[in-house]
C-alpha cells in the first residue's frame, strides 16, 4: 500500500496558484448580495421601507400586512439575483451557524406553480429544537422551537439561498442561540448608556455598541491535512515533533504573502465584499502558515453575524484552492496559536465615540465616565468575562506566550494611569470650587493630548485600552463573538445604571452640582477597581502571586471557569438586566460542560487510535528492518557482530520501550475515560476529563514524537510539522 503522505507531498508539488481576477472596484462590489437600505428603497413600497427602518432604528414592530410587502420585495430581489430558496439563518449553541433551505416554488394545482414567499415565512418558522443543544430545557420528544426574523441584521444571498438572520428560541420561550441574549444586552447598553450620555449631551437618543474583530487562522494544504486524522477530526495535531525551524526567526510575521495564499485571500475578499463584510486588512501572522483578516468596525450585532458567516465562507473558498482552514486556537504545539481579538466601543447617534478622549474638559469628563465605568464593570465581573472565552481549545492558548493568561486584567497605559491617580488623590467629600477647577484644568484638560497610539500595547493583558476602544484579547479564534460581547455589554450596562443612580442621589439628596457628583462617584470607582489594573508582564510568576493577593481569579481550565456562569451573582445580573433567565444560564452551563467533555473524549479516542494504528505499527515495521539488519551483520561478522551492530540493537531496545509505554498509557487513558463516562453529572464528567483523562495526552504524545525522529522518514505515515507548516 502506498504511503499516502508521500503521495500528498507529490500532489502539492504540482499545484499552482489559482489566479483570481479582481471584478471591478471594491466599493462597487460591496453589499451586492445584501438586501441593504439602498436595495430596500428600490424594491419596497414607501410604507414598507419606513416600517423596516423604524424596526431597525427603534425596535418598532412590523405588522403582518407590511411583512407581506417586505417578503414580496425580498423574493423579487432574490430571484433577480438567481436565488431559488430561502432560509432562516441562525446561530445555535453548537458554535456554528444553521440553515434549512425551502424553495420559493409552490404548486397551485392543474399542473401550475408559483414562486411563493410571504410575511409568515419571513417573520417566523418552526425548527426541530430537540436536535440542537438545549441543556435539558426540552426533552427529546418535545421538538418544537422557533426562528424569528431579526430585522436589525440585513438579509443576504449566499449561494442560491436568501438567508434571513433570525433568533432561535424554544417552544417555551428560552433562548437556544447566541443572538437572542446579545440583542437583549444591546438593548440594555443602549438604554443605560443613553441615560448617562445625556449628562453631557441632551441630543443623544441612542448608543450603539460597536465591534471590530480580528480573525486569525491557519491555511494547510488539503491533501497533506487529509493524512492526519487528528487535523481532520479534532482540528489540531495531537502528535508531531517540533520542526527544526518554527517561528524563531520572526520571518513570517508581516512577510510577503505566498502566491497561492494570496489567491485564496483575494477570492475570499471578493466573496466577503459581495456579502457586505467590510474586510480591510490581511497579513501574515507570527506562526508559519498563519494569517489574519480584519474588517472595519460595525454595530455589534451585525459584526457578530458577519464573523459567523465569514468562517463558513472561509471554509468554502478554501475548498476551491485545495486548502483547509484551521480555526482551532492551538493546532500546532510549539508555535503561536490563533485568537480573535474583540475590539469593543460605544458610539452615540450624534457621531461621538464615548471611549475617545475629546478636545474639551467636558468631553473628557464624558470619556472618563464611560472609561472608568467599563473598568469598574470588568473588575466586578472578571470571572464572568473569563468564563465567556472558556473552551477546551482555548485552554491550550491562554497564557501560552502568545495570548493573555487566564487572569483577567485591564491595561490602560502610563498616561491614563497618571490621570486616574491624580483624580483619585483629590481629597474626599464634596469638591470645592478650587478643586473642581483644578481637576478640569490639570487632570481632565490634559487628556486631549492623548493620541490613539499614546499607550503601548500590552499583549499579556486580556482587556487593554488602545486609544478609543477596549481590546478583549482572550477570545479564541473559533469562538462565536456573541458570547463575550453579550457579557461585556451586560456588565457595562449594569455598571452605568448603578453609576447614574449614585450620581442622581448626590445631586438630588446631597445638593451637589452635576460635575461634582460625577467626579465624586468616579473617584470612588477608581479606588474600588484599582486591583484589576495591571501594566506589567502578565506571564510572570510574580503577577500570578500578586493577582492572588489582590483577590483576582485564576481559573486555568474550562470546568473551573464555567462555574462563574451559574453563580448567584451572575444569575442576579442577567435576570435584573433582562438578558437571560436562571433556566437559560443553567442550561448553557450544562451545554458547555458537555461540549468540553465531548471534545476531550474525541481527542482521547483519536490519540489512542493514531498511536496504536499509525505510530506503533510504523515503529514495529522499522524495528523489523533493524532486526533483519542485525541478523545480516551477525551472519557476516559472527560472534563479533556487536562491535558493528550495537547502535542498531540499542535503537531496537529504545523503540520497544517507547512502544511499551504507549500501550500502557493508552490503556490507562481508556480506563480514565470509562470513569468519566460513568460520572453522575456533566460537571463531574468534565472535571474527570480535565484532570484525569487529558494529562495522558502529553504523556502519549511524548513517546510518539520520540518515535517520529527515530523511524525511517519514508515509512512514517503521518505528515510532519515541517511539511504541514512550510508547504504552500
Amino acid at each position: 500500500m502506498p504511503n499516502l503522505r508521500f503521495h500528498a507531498l507529490k500532489e502539492v508539488g504540482k499545484r499552482k496558484p489559482v489566479v483570481i481576477t479582481e471584478k471591478g472596484k471594491r466599493s462597487e462590489l460591496f453589499g451586492e448580495n445584501v438586501f441593504n437600505e439602498e436595495t430596500m428603497r428600490q424594491y419596497m413600497t414607501k410604507e414598507a421601507f419606513e416600517s423596516v427602518m423604524n424596526a431597525i432604528q427603534y425596535g418598532a414592530k412590523i405588522d403582518r400586512k407590511i411583512a407581506d410587502q417586505v417578503a414580496t420585495a425580498m423574493r423579487d430581489w432574490a430571484i433577480s439575483k438567481g436565488a431559488t430558496h430561502y432560509s432562516h439563518w441562525f446561530q445555535p449553541l453548537t458554535g456554528s451557524t444553521a440553515e434549512k433551505h425551502d424553495a420559493f416554488f409552490e404548486p397551485i394545482g392543474r399542473g401550475r406553480a408559483i414562486e411563493k414567499f410571504g410575511g409568515g415565512q419571513l417573520v417566523q418558522q418552526e425548527s426541530d429544537a430537540s436536535s440542537f443543544p438545549n441543556g435539558g430545557i426540552r426533552d427529546t420528544f418535545e421538538a418544537r422551537g422557533y426562528t424569528a426574523w431579526d430585522p436589525t441584521s440585513p438579509v443576504f444571498i449566499y449561494g442560491t439561498a436568501l438567508c434571513i438572520p433570525t433568533i432561535f428560541i424554544s417552544y417555551t420561550g428560552e433562548a437556544l442561540d447566541n443572538k437572542t441574549p446579545l440583542l437583549k444586552a444591546l438593548t440594555a447598553i443602549d438604554q443605560a448608556a443613553t441615560e448617562v450620555a445625556k449628562y453631557f449631551d441632551k441630543n443623544v437618543t441612542k448608543v450603539i455598541s460597536t465591534l471590530g474583530w480580528e480573525q486569525e487562522y491557519f491555511l494547510i494544504d488539503k491533501d497533506l491535512a487529509s493524512t492526519r486524522p487528528d487535523l481532520m477530526i479534532a482540528g489540531r495535531t495531537l502528535l508531531g515533533h517540533t520542526p527544526a525551524k518554527g517561528q524563531q526567526l520572526d520571518d513570517h510575521y508581516f512577510g510577503s504573502i505566498p502566491g497561492r495564499v494570496l489567491s485564496y485571500m483575494r477570492d475570499l475578499e471578493q466573496e466577503c465584499l459581495l456579502l457586505g463584510i467590510p474586510v480591510k486588512t490581511r497579513h501574515n501572522e507570527v506562526a508559519p502558515n498563519q494569517f489574519e483578516l480584519a474588517p472595519i468596525f460595525e454595530e455589534a450585532n451585525l459584526a457578530v453575524d458577519q464573523n459567523s458567516l465569514l468562517m463558513d465562507v472561509m471554509n468554502k473558498v478554501a475548498e476551491r484552492h485545495d486548502f483547509i482552514v484551521l480555526f482551532h486556537e492551538k493546532p500546532f504545539a510549539g508555535i503561536n496559536g490563533s485568537g480573535k481579538h474583540n475590539n469593543w466601543s460605544l458610539a452615540t447617534d450624534t457621531g461621538v465615540n464615548l471611549l475617545a478622549p475629546g478636545k474639551t474638559p467636558m468631553k473628557n469628563l464624558q470619556f472618563l465616565t464611560f472609561f472608568i465605568c467599563t473598568i469598574k464593570a470588568v473588575c466586578e465581573y472578571e470571572e464572568l468575562l473569563r468564563a465567556s472565552v472558556a473552551s477546551a481549545s482555548n485552554d491550550h492558548r491562554l497564557g501560552a506566550n502568545e495570548a493573555p493568561p487566564a487572569i483577567v486584567s485591564v491595561f490602560i497605559g502610563q498616561q491614563l494611569t497618571k490621570v486616574l491617580d491624580e483624580l483619585e488623590d483629590v481629597s474626599t467629600g464634596k469638591l470645592s470650587p478650587e478643586e473642581k477647577t483644578d481637576l478640569k484644568l490639570n487632570v481632565v484638560g490634559k487628556i486631549p493630548d492623548l493620541f490613539l497610539d499614546n499607550t503601548d500595547r500590552n499583549r499579556t493583558s486580556s482587556f487593554a485600552f488602545t486609544g478609543n476602544k477596549f481590546e478583549f484579547r482572550a477570545v479564541g479564534s473559533k469562538a462565536n463573538c456573541g458570547k463575550p460581547v453579550t457579557i461585556i455589554n451586560t456588565i457595562v450596562a449594569k455598571q452605568l445604571i448603578d453609576f447614574k443612580k449614585e450620581v442622581d442621589v448626590l445631586i438630588e439628596e446631597k445638593g451637589l452640582k452635576k460635575d461634582d457628583a460625577i467626579f465624586n462617584v468616579l473617584r470612588e470607582y477608581i479606588k474600588q477597581s484599582k486591583k484589576i489594573r495591571f501594566e506589567g508582564d502578565g506571564y510572570s510568576q510574580e503577577w500570578e502571586e500578586e493577582a492572588m493577593r489582590r483577590g483576582l481569579s485564576n481559573n486555568k481550565t474550562t470546568p473551573e471557569a464555567l462555574k462563574a456562569n451559574v453563580s448567584e451573582k451572575t444569575i442576579q445580573l442577567f435576570e435584573s438586566m433582562n438578558v437571560m433567565t436562571r433556566v437559560e444560564l443553567e442550561a448553557r452551563y450544562e451545554i458547555e460542560l458537555e461540549e468540553y467533555a465531548k471534545n476531550i473524549q474525541i481527542e482521547g479516542r483519536l490519540i489512542g487510535d493514531i498511536a496504536r494504528n499509525h505510530v506503533v505499527p510504523t515503529a514495529v515495521k522499522y524495528q523489523n528492518t533493524l532486526i533483519e539488519n542485525v541478523r545480516g551483520l551477525k551472519e557476516i561478522f559472527g560472534d563479533g557482530y556487536m562491535d558493528v551492530a550495537s547502535e542498531q540493537v540499542e535503537l531496537i531496545k529504545r523503540i520497544s520501550e517507547h512502544i511499551k509505554v504507549i500501550h500502557s498509557k493508552v490503556d490507562d487513558m481508556i480506563e480514565a475515560r470509562k470513569k468519566a463516562n460513568k460520572a453522575k453529572n456533566a460537571e463531574e464528567t468534565a472535571k474527570i476529563y480535565c484532570n484525569e483523562v487529558k494529562p495522558f495526552f502529553d504523556q502519549i504524545r511524548y513517546h510518539c514524537d520520540k518515535l517520529e525522529i527515530m523511524v525511517d522518514d519514508e515509512l512514517w505515515t503521518l505528515t510532519k510539522y515541517r511539511e504541514l507548516l512550510f508547504t504552500n
